[in-house]
């Protein structure tokens, strides 16, 4: 078999396609083989960037002209979107072929027609604009209505949400509650303010009905906040302007973007072509599509499809560009809808055969015997674009829907290294059962073969970069925090929140009842229904789950973990647990998405700031979602006597 993901390991590497995020910034892109193509594929384009006042103006045109827009003022930048449906190929180790698809998709101007399921990236700066101008190109849809809103509906209907984004959740911002049918357009307007977190942010559709099977079908992109405050004794700064190399250039980063496209191809009765092991399966002239939520999503449905998770697009891929004794940073984004990524970096055993053809348990084990070097930390500088207080360091790095993480990397030695989605057990995961560990792709390093020690070599360069960069007063918080367990409390966007300044209590449950009703707090979503807050306020929030484990997630206010407390009553917020690190030193982290596992008690405080209106939280399961796990949020104004008033209402 000649598919460059599975070519032999000792065959020379392909030229890739290099992209940088944008010309005057650095970052070394994700190049991926594309199987039975000789080419590898880059990182999701870079169509909208954001540029501050200050550039002059023959960079601001070239940088336009380059990206392929039309000339913007400096503070902001437009991304034409289409929805639309796109006929494409995905790779499928299984059969060792190509599967055709035909999947809703975003279509913008040099979108690559080779990945065609990867959205744009936008590159933007606090205090600047991102228009964002949808047109849903699908067919009309005559009648979509169901009896409940909370059966999934109107495919064909769409909307846009910054995910993580702190910005207005009314009128043209990001605002879901908006429905736009196919033949409309319309422009959506974040205005980011000016003391925005920078970091690592998404956007994917939110309309409910519809949400799970547009974001399985590849429409999601990443959303890059880019920043350049340093520190000062009366404000903290950004992590962007610490994680500089030895030449004083942003350290090179990759996006790494995991998707998870749960197409399909049917018989002539309808049901879902498969293998006599259960897997799923496309004959040669077949056309997969994702169209029905009863067998295409829920408990184990990804399990048993046999698809593979992809990367940026590219299903196993192989990153090259790396160099030994290189620190860089990676944005991991699960893009996904509901099964749990576990990130695992590990060398390849030497002249180790290639797995061609080989799927599901033989592949598993086939990774067990040869992906057996030792496990390489991933020291977490963010999470959910929010920089942590302190470095936290991972040897599996547990990713759930909607969840991001930046890590910095190394890889000690020249070599070949695996790319793992680890076996997790059923309480970590989505799905609630146990989890296979699944091959995501390789990784090609090049280099001296000198082995390093990536605490050591972090301390080194963050320490360096500080002393040339942080301003004279605030350089020996700076050095001192590194030297202390790799802290990073001058570049944490929030200040933390103690129990004192806590006023009020907030208690949400989740559940899923025998008759598969999908609820919050005894009821599935209503949209003439809301939980009211009062803007100010700062409260503490105590999740639950009555069946199942979900990732809650909040839209506008982050939020700090203060504990988590498992069955017995004990806090694992810090320590984790033996069978499962997704929370270990967690607590005082700020996030947006968390999961809560059944049985757990999860404890959240989260101040409300600055943005009145209507929103949601919900189950980032997103077909829970679509099936009724959302409710929506009221923000209201004070009334003066400790309670709320509606905006456009008097008491």
């Amino acid at each position: 078999m000649n598919t460059p993901a599975f070519r032999s390991l000792h065959a020379p590497p392909r030229a890739a396609l290099a992209l940088c995020l944008a010309l005057a910034l650095p970052g070394a892109a994700l190049a991926q083989d594309a199987p039975a193509a000789a080419e590898r594929v880059a990182a999701p384009p870079v169509l909208a960037r954001m540029l501050r006042s200050t550039d002059a103006a023959e960079t601001t045109q070239k940088l336009l002209t380059t990206a392929g827009a039309r000339p913007l003022d400096t503070r902001e930048a437009k991304l034409d979107l289409v929805v639309g449906v796109t006929t494409s190929k995905i790779w499928n180790p299984a059969t060792s072929r190509y599967d055709t698809v035909e999947l809703r998709s975003y279509q913008s101007p040099g979108t690559n027609p080779a990945i065609p399921f990867v959205a744009p990236t936008v590159v933007t700066a606090p205090g600047e604009t991102v228009r964002i101008a949808l047109k849903n190109d699908l067919k009309p849809e005559p009648d979509c209505a169901q009896p409940s809103i909370n059966t999934p509906h109107c495919f064909n209907s769409t909307n846009l949400h910054s995910h993580g984004l702190w910005v207005s959740p009314t009128g043209n911002s990001d605002n879901v509650l908006l429905t736009l049918r196919p033949g409309v357009s319309f422009e959506y307007e974040y205005n980011l303010p000016a003391d925005h977190p920078s970091g690592t942010f998404w956007y994917h559709p939110h309309l409910h009905g519809s949400t799970a099977l547009q974001v399985s079908s590849g429409m999601a992109g990443a959303l890059i906040v880019r920043g350049e405050r340093l520190p000062s004794p009366l404000r903290n700064g950004d992590l962007d302007t610490l994680l500089r190399d030895a030449s004083n250039q942003p350290m090179p980063e990759r996006l790494v973007m995991f998707q998870q496209v749960a197409y399909a191809c049917r018989d002539g009765a309808g049901k879902i072509k498969t293998a006599p092991d259960g897997r799923w399966i496309c004959d040669p002239k077949d056309v997969g599509r994702i169209d029905n939520y009863a067998d295409q999503f829920g408990f184990g449905t990804w399990k048993n499809s046999g698809r593979y998770t992809s990367v940026n697009g590219v299903v196993l891929p192989t990153f090259t560009g790396l160099q030994a004794g290189r620190l860089e940073r990676w944005r991991l984004l699960h893009a996904g809808v509901r099964d749990t990524v576990n990130l695992q970096l590990r060398e390849l055993r030497s002249r180790s055969a290639v797995p061609a053809g080989l799927a599901g348990k033989a592949l598993e084990t086939w990774v067990d015997k040869n992906c057996t070097g030792p496990v390489l930390s991933q020291f977490e500088v963010a999470a959910d674009g929010l920089t942590h207080g302190r470095m936290i360091e991972k040897r599996e790095n547990v990713l759930q829907p909607g969840y991001r993480s930046d890590v910095l990397v190394a890889f000690p030695k020249p070599g070949r290294y695996c790319v793992i989605d680890a076996a997790a057990p059923a309480s970590a995961s989505v799905t609630q059962a146990a989890e296979d560990r699944q091959l995501l792709g390789f990784a090609e390093v090049t280099g001296l073969g000198e082995q390093i020690d990536t605490r050591a070599l972090i301390l080194r360069q963050l320490s360096a970069s500080a002393e040339r960069n942080m301003p004279a007063d605030v350089l020996p918080r700076v050095l001192a925090d590194l030297r202390d367990d790799l802290k990073l409390s001058a570049f944490a966007p929030h200040r933390d929140i103690a129990e004192k300044d806590v006023v009020g209590t907030q208690k949400l449950e989740f559940n899923i009842t025998k008759a598969d009703e999908y609820q919050i707090d005894g009821k599935s979503y209503a949209p003439n229904q809301a939980r009211d807050l009062v803007l100010g306020r700062t409260e503490e929030w105590h999740l639950t789950s009555l069946v199942g484990g979900h990732p809650f997630h909040i839209h506008v206010n982050p939020f700090q973990v203060a504990a988590i407390y498992d069955p017995s009553g004990k806090d694992v917020s810090e320590t984790g647990e033996k069978d499962d690190p997704q929370y270990a030193g967690l607590r005082n982290t700020w996030k947006d998405t968390l999961f809560v596992k059944q049985g757990y008690r999860v404890v959240v405080r989260t101040r409300y700031e600055r943005y009145i209106g209507e929103y949601v939280l919900h189950c980032h399961i997103l077909d829970h979602e679509d099936r009724g796990m959302m409710q929506n949020v009221r923000m209201l104004v004070p009334d003066g006597k400790g309670g709320g008033i509606l905006p456009g209402h008097q008491h």
